[in-house]
């Protein structure tokens, strides 16, 4: 009778033990690998986070974490709560006294910062981990790693599934598509530049079903107007959204002065416009541009997303 009470308080203890590691807070990342190849010791949970960019902002609010956000860059205005968040300082300009002052104990930085302010902040004792992807599976895989080291890992999980489903639905339609239109990408107006391979808009374009007219380049660069009129885009795609000229790549796009009306696209009207915000931001807002891709190169197959571009 006495081992039969001793078993079952010996079980009653597992069962609680179990119960209680269940819904105890999150462990710690422990060691962690940022984007620049840097080991990080993440030794407790954050409670106290400053974002360096505006998509590490979009990220942590994502996830769940906008409550110990205390500190963002001056560009950081998405989500709306973001906008009420300390203020601290550009995205390439932080002021590292306000950042200190915060007493973060996460910092989340991205490559811009490398040379001169992840080793300032360190050297005053901050963690710092960049996040710095290339393409559109280093973004989820980043959204994974905050999930990791903030203790998020099931809202992290959750919120890749639906993003990797989104991208599926879309590539699955596009992947086998014979008709590929001429994509034409316009990062800036005056002078004109654009986009080519190993970039995320090539992926986009790409996986939108299209093909980019300057994929034989890398990266960003400027390009020459007669070589957009030669390589006639069937579809162009202005950036639009910064700072006080908002919308003038469209506008120019659009207008006589670029001579673009020549091409398939301008015969056509098929010059649009997508949010700088979207693109240039390495977040999960990444798959709203996808699906305004897609939509932009093949509106006879998909539907006109649901929000609307600012």
């Amino acid at each position: 009778m006495r081992d039969v009470r001793s078993l079952l308080l010996f079980l009653v203890l597992v069962l609680v033990f179990s119960i209680a590691c269940s819904t105890a807070t999150p462990t710690p990342a422990g060691a962690v690998v940022d984007d620049l190849g840097r080991s990080i010791n993440i030794e407790r949970i954050p409670q106290r986070i400053v974002s360096l960019a505006p998509s590490n902002t979009e990220i942590v609010f994502a996830l769940g974490l906008g409550d110990k956000v205390v500190g963002v860059t001056e560009y950081c205005n998405y989500p709306p709560e973001a906008l009420d968040k300390e203020k601290i300082g550009g995205y390439s300009t932080p002021n590292i006294e306000k950042i200190i002052a915060l007493q973060p104990d996460l910092v989340l930085a991205s490559s811009i910062h490398a040379k001169e302010f992840i080793p300032a902040l360190e050297e005053r004792g901050l963690t710092v981990f960049a996040l710095a992807p290339e393409n559109l599976d280093g973004i989820i895989e980043d959204i994974q790693m905050v999930g990791e080291v903030t203790g998020k890992e099931e809202e992290a999980s959750e919120l890749v599934t639906q993003m990797e489903n989104r991208i599926e639905e879309i590539t699955n339609t596009t992947k086998n598509m014979q008709e590929k239109p001429r994509v034409f990408f316009i990062t800036w107006h005056d002078p004109l530049w654009s986009v080519g391979s190993g970039t995320i808009i090539q992926e986009l374009i790409e996986k939108a079903g299209g093909v980019n007219i300057f994929q034989d380049i890398t990266g960003h660069g400027t390009v020459d107007l007669e070589g957009v009129v030669f390589r006639n885009p069937e579809v162009i795609i202005a950036c639009t959204g910064h700072g006080e000229a908002k919308g003038k790549p469209f506008e120019w796009a659009k207008s006589d002065e670029s001579r673009l009306q020549v091409t398939e696209a301008g015969k056509n009207n098929r010059i649009y416009q997508v949010d700088a915000d979207l693109i240039n931001r390495a977040g999960p807002r990444i798959v709203d541009a996808l699906e305004w891709f897609a939509y932009f190169t093949h509106p006879e197959v998909f539907d006109k997303p649901k929000e609307v571009i600012k």
